[in-house]
């Protein structure tokens, strides 16, 4: 039978301290809850979904990183299609100027002038290419590599496909345009080669950026719905957290009256002794 008249133990008091102590503890949890956001900020909180949280969080970074590899090699595509868009606009007039290079009523001093011209479109076609470099990628050049892109965390790759113009444009630049038999044949030859390939590009490449495109639309709804359910599993209801800070503060006051009230029990045993 516990002793309620004693200056040494008081009941009262240990009751009132523990109560205070718990809601101490609530206080504190819940303006954590109101100053980070979280109602699951460290495993501290709920063990198990913050442990789930942490792996959703890992996952939600990596699709970041792969998001950002197949944005570098969009740029690559892009820039490469870009290239190749110009010099097939180009072709147009190379292949207007050979046609006056096959006429065989010009005069030696206009042939020399058209050939003048051609070279410069081809000058112009050979600086297309060039320029169509993105962070040291140029997928028209000679010699270059087709571009594997990480397209999920699974390890499933997108490829840009390289195609060599550069080449082309070479062997149509050093052609022989001596002669209208000459220029005939340049057309159904070497400008026949550059323009199916050029074509051959657009395709490929149109194709290939426009995989890129739809795989990044798709991770970043993906990353969009992981975000959304690791809010729903460490988010905190601010509204519901504010509502309780204020009722938890009402709760301290007057559980701290309580104790002070208990601490004065004993006092009260002193006029027996008056």
């Amino acid at each position: 039978m516990a002793i309620q008249n004693s200056v040494i133990t008081n009941p009262g008091a240990y009751v009132a301290l523990r109560t205070l102590n718990s809601i101490n503890r609530d206080l504190d949890r819940t303006q954590n809850r109101v100053s980070t956001g979280l109602r699951v900020a460290s495993a501290l909180d709920d063990a198990s979904n913050f442990s789930i949280a942490q792996g959703i969080r890992a996952e939600v970074r990596s699709l970041g990183a792969v998001t950002q590899g197949l944005n570098t090699a969009k740029g690559i595509g892009k820039v490469a299609l870009a290239g190749a868009t110009g010099l097939s606009n180009l072709l147009t007039d190379i292949r207007a100027k050979l046609t006056e290079l096959s006429n065989e009523g010009i005069t030696t001093a206009q042939r020399t002038v058209l050939q003048n011209d051609f070279n410069k479109l081809l000058s112009q076609a050979a600086n297309f290419i060039t320029n169509a470099t993105f962070n040291g990628k140029n997928l028209i050049e000679s010699g270059a590599a087709n571009v594997n892109t990480l397209s999920n965390l699974s390890g499933s790759t997108l490829t840009l496909s390289a195609k060599d113009l550069r080449t082309l444009v070479k062997s149509l630049a050093g052609a022989a345009l001596s002669s209208a038999t000459n220029a005939q044949s340049v057309i159904s030859n070497e400008f026949t080669n550059l323009q199916s390939t050029v074509n051959l590009a657009l395709g490929s490449l149109g194709a290939d950026v426009r995989a890129l495109e739809l795989q990044t639309q798709f991770l970043e709804e993906l990353t969009d719905a992981q975000t959304e359910g690791l809010g729903n599993i460490v988010d905190a209801d601010l509204a519901r957290e504010s509502a309780r800070l204020t009722a938890l503060q009402v709760q301290q006051q007057l559980s701290t009256q309580t104790l002070g009230i208990a601490n004065q029990r004993p006092q009260s045993l002193l006029s027996l002794f008056r």
